[in-house]
């Protein structure tokens, strides 16, 4: 079975081939970020419009990458959402066209299943599992007990982490994107300097929050004279630091208290996986690393290429539906907002 994947929901123009084998044939990513990094952010508009011009391009070389014609094609899989509504609309619409034209399966993939499905396609992690999804529009811990079934756990009240990453370090004038810039920042800082807060450690709960924890990084921030868009000041390093520190300290927590819940009611040490683009840092890879050791289970995180945004993804929950027996109608609306939960019926 093969599947061509298509993803839009954001600021990276993607497609990708991939098989039922777990084989990627292509993944191609066309980055917007020259384009938004003036405005500090990604501007839906903009999006929407280099979606549009590059996506038919960038389809037609993934297929060449990986050496196969549309009659070899199983299916059409693409992001139908949750995402900035303009941009989803431009990868539906051109899945439908090509699986109208070819007579395939059009599959409309939720893009955060897409993420909580990939360390099926990098490491073949069997059913059910701890997910910890964190990007910049998401912060949630869910039990993944198969296809299209999600049982939400705890999430954020407020902002999510990517979310938290970002404004912070345009607080402190690190560069766009702001979450690497501030990872990169942290790596020489000293963490211990500045005295943040842990928002909802200790909590029985599973939810997160991290208004509070931003609020105070504006504080320190203001009674330091920042930003100086300068990254090589000590003040910018300490505080980064400090930062990506508290955050740890909050997901090894809610992490924690999570794993032991997923263990008691499953009676399974199943591991503990994090996907999304904040998967990508180093350091809290690193902190829930520990977590996963000391439960006696282990962290499974796909390659960080595969945590940000990507179509192989896409074209990996596709199989996975495909397999099932699952398509879905052409005339499917794209949806900007998509909870998890909401699949178990379609599944």
């Amino acid at each position: 079975m093969i599947v061509l994947g298509i993803e839009t929901s954001c600021d990276e123009t993607a497609a990708a081939v991939v098989t039922d084998g777990r084989e990627i044939l292509s993944n191609l990513v066309l980055s917007q970020l020259t384009e938004h990094r003036p405005y500090g952010g990604v501007v839906p508009e903009i999006a929407a419009r280099s979606h549009l011009d590059h996506l038919d391009s960038l389809i037609a070389r993934a297929m060449a990458e990986a050496g196969i014609g549309f009659e070899q094609i199983d299916g059409i899989a693409a992001t139908a959402g949750p995402g900035l509504i303009g941009g989803v609309f431009v990868g539906v619409m051109t899945a439908k066209a090509i699986a109208a034209a070819r007579g395939l399966p059009f599959l409309a993939v939720n893009h955060l299943e897409g993420h909580a499905l990939t360390v099926r396609l990098t490491d073949g992690v069997d059913f059910p599992y701890l997910l910890l999804l964190i990007s910049g529009g998401h912060c949630q811990l869910l039990a993944v007990e198969g296809v299209g079934r999600y049982r939400r756990l705890g999430g954020t009240l407020d902002d999510a982490v990517g979310e938290a990453f970002d404004k912070s370090a345009k607080l402190l004038g690190l560069p766009y994107p702001g979450g690497p810039s501030l990872e990169l920042a942290a790596e020489d800082g000293d963490p211990c300097r500045f005295d943040l807060p842990r928002p909802m450690v200790g909590r029985a709960n599973l939810d997160f929050s991290f208004s509070g924890l931003k609020t105070a990084v504006r504080h320190k921030a203001h009674d330091l004279g920042l930003p100086l868009e300068d990254p090589e000041n000590h003040d910018v390093k300490d505080l980064a630091a400090a930062f990506q520190a508290a955050v740890g300290d909050v997901l090894a927590d809610r992490c924690r208290r999570a794993l032991a819940r997923f263990q008691g009611d499953t009676g399974r040490s199943g591991p503990l996986v994090v996907a999304g683009g904040v998967a990508a840092n180093r350091a809290l890879r690193a902190r829930l690393t520990a977590v996963a050791e000391t439960a006696e289970t282990r962290l499974v995180a796909p390659p960080i290429k595969l945590c940000t945004d990507n179509a192989a993804m896409i074209a990996w929950a596709g199989i996975e539906r495909l397999a099932l027996g699952l398509r879905d109608p052409l005339d499917f609306a794209p949806r900007p907002r998509w909870p998890l939960e909401d699949l178990a019926g379609a599944a």
